[in-house]
């Protein structure tokens, strides 16, 4: 705890993240003329020039571009104070044919019941339901979602990334900069009925209702002055078991730097971009039992910007060893020009685990917003490992520098 305190001390004396939307903005029936739908797409490149290092013997690792990937999004209202999403991975690094993310709808007005008093109750409260990405903290809406990555002032996401899309319902209430927000899921990116391990030869049924998550999320998020604003949040996700709890291993997409860390096998999957698709990352992976904690602070004065994340998870595995994580980072961020479309800054990311393991990056990164649609960033990152002496010896890193090109509309 006392850790915890300094941590976030340290962040409010800096000069306060990045991009400002978090929550989409509550819907208002006035807005509503007739049903629309709005169709858009991201797309992303990186050129890519890293060195790995270890003990042990890595895969050589070239340099040029990586995969391009891109997303569809499909949004329409369909009634006032109703919209609703799709989202389709068109190309990702795992899998490079076409595949939904998920969709989900929007509910901030009740237009079917005709009552001044739902109507009132409901100019605080939205309720959001589908197979969606969960709103477990604030660190997944400044991540690089596949093509998507224009909300990301880096290329790459955290070391252990808090993200997945599962079936699900949210309802939050807002009012004057206090947010609070109850949620349950699934627990899993891949829904059940039945399993089966050809280790064991057995088949298990699996229940829903007996697998169920439920996470939380409250916080203050207040435009202070005309050049100030701040937001805090503390935001919890708990699930008692999981047959394949999701919430560090939901990126079906995968990581920015390709290849880094591939150990020498004598096989094709070593080169393979789509196994291991997670490179680069680290965690506790897929749970079956999972408690966790994160925290959030945002804020932004003028150009400066800050963006802090401390993170505790305790829970099991799948093969139900106990398991404890903690995680934190800072980022901070200049944004300048006649109308703030170049930056630059750095981010430092560190995590632990309860053997003594940890890995630490410090990302450095520029970027000019050519359009408000458009951008071009340039990274430089350098990571490390401690005591992953079965994995990579003694002494194992990579370092070096990424170039993206980003279009969102």
């Amino acid at each position: 705890m006392k850790k915890f305190i300094l941590f976030f001390a340290g962040i409010t004396c800096l000069s306060i993240v990045a991009f400002s939307q978090f929550e989409e903005p509550q819907l208002t029936g006035e807005e509503f003329e007739k049903v629309k739908a709005h169709v858009g797409a991201d797309f992303a490149i990186q050129y890519q020039i890293i060195n790995h290092h270890a003990d042990s013997s890595l895969i050589p690792l070239g340099s040029g571009f990586n995969l391009p990937t891109a997303n569809l999004n499909i949004d329409a209202n369909l009634a006032p104070g109703i919209k609703i999403n799709m989202t389709t991975y068109l190309s990702s690094r795992h899998h490079p044919e076409a595949w939904v993310k998920g969709g989900y709808i929007i509910i901030d007005e009740l237009p079917f019941i005709k009552s001044k008093g739902v109507d009132k109750v409901m100019d605080y409260l939205t309720l959001k339901v589908g197979d969606m990405e969960i709103d477990y903290g604030d660190a997944h809406y400044r991540r690089s979602d596949n093509g998507n990555t224009i909300n990301n002032y880096f290329v790459g996401n955290y070391i252990m990334d808090a993200f997945t899309t599962a079936i699900g319902a949210e309802l939050m209430f807002r009012s004057k900069g206090v947010l609070a927000m109850g949620a349950v899921s699934s627990g899993s990116l891949k829904p059940a009925l039945t399993g089966y391990s050809s280790f064991s030869g057995n088949y298990t049924a699996y229940n829903t209702l007996d697998e169920l998550a439920f996470y939380w999320k409250l916080g203050y998020d207040k435009q202070l002055m005309e050049d100030f604003r701040l937001r805090l949040t503390l935001s919890g996700y708990h699930c008692a078991k999981n047959h394949f709890g999701s919430l560090y291993s939901g990126d079906r997409t995968g990581s920015r730097y390709y290849l880094v860390m591939n150990r020498v096998t004598n096989s094709a999957d070593d080169v393979d971009i789509s196994s291991g698709h997670t490179s680069g990352r680290w965690g506790p992976g897929f749970t079956n039992k999972d408690n966790s904690v994160m925290a959030n602070i945002f804020s932004k004065f003028k150009g400066f910007e800050v963006f802090g994340t401390y993170e505790f998870i305790k829970g099991t595995n799948l093969a139900s060893a106990e398991v404890e994580y903690s995680q934190y980072a800072v980022e901070g961020i200049y944004r300048f020009g006649k109308r703030e479309q170049y930056y630059g800054g750095l981010r430092y990311n560190h995590v632990q685990n309860n053997a003594d393991q940890s890995v630490d990056r410090l990302q450095i990164g520029a970027g000019w917003f050519i359009l408000e649609s458009m951008l071009l960033k340039l990274e430089y990152v350098d990571q490390n490992y401690t005591a992953f002496i079965s994995n990579y010896g003694a002494d194992a890193g990579f370092d070096g520098v990424m170039l993206e090109a980003v279009v969102s509309f």
